[in-house]
């Protein structure tokens, strides 16, 4: 296993937009599982590369019993929206908001040997690709909330736990992060 510190909100990584993978290589599949590891391990339904320190577009993801990766990815989404479905992130432990999300969406990108991809999700596996994406971007959920939520949410993340701990400090990435990884 290859369980990596996930970053927590405040870390400057989770703002920072990854840049696109272009070499896949033995590192890349390395990535794949060190995300899959730490997401199986923690446990969540899915992690952007930026949440574990790396700025490369790549995500995993386990929803509904199906798991799987996705790189660079692109979404069409739905117009129906789904505005009162619960989220959580790895990056806000213990913390969930309401977060309006597309109901379904269609996801493009690669897997690990460079193959392409088309995923196709609705409500919990649409959110999901949503989120993920998201983190891709630099986007965190609290950013898609309304003005009134966003605020109870930041009141919550202050009141949090771990609201103010350092970053863990990250030695050593293994993976080929163009200086992006903090």
């Amino acid at each position: 296993m290859a369980i990596q510190p996930i970053r927590l909100f405040g870390d400057p990584v989770l703002r920072t937009p990854a840049e696109p993978v272009v070499d896949f290589d033995k590192e890349l599949r390395r990535l794949v599982k060190d995300l899959t590891d730490t997401m199986m391990d923690a446990p969540g339904a899915g992690l952007a590369a930026p949440q574990i320190g790396v700025g490369l577009r790549v995500f995993t993801y386990y929803v509904d019993d199906q798991l799987g990766h996705l790189i660079n990815p692109d979404l069409d989404l739905s117009s129906e929206l789904d505005e009162e479905g619960e989220e959580g992130c790895l990056s806000f432990p213990g913390l969930s908001f309401p977060t309006p999300r597309s109901i379904r969406a269609v996801a493009k990108g690669f897997n690990m040997h460079g193959e392409p991809v088309v995923l196709e999700g609705t409500d919990l596996m649409a959110r999901c690709f949503q989120h993920e994406t998201d983190h891709l971007d630099g986007v965190l959920f609290i950013d898609r909330m309304d003005a009134k939520q966003r605020k109870q949410a930041m009141r919550a993340i202050r009141e949090a736990e771990w609201s103010g701990l350092s970053s863990p400090t990250v030695k050593f990435s293994p993976h080929a992060t163009r200086g992006r990884a903090l």
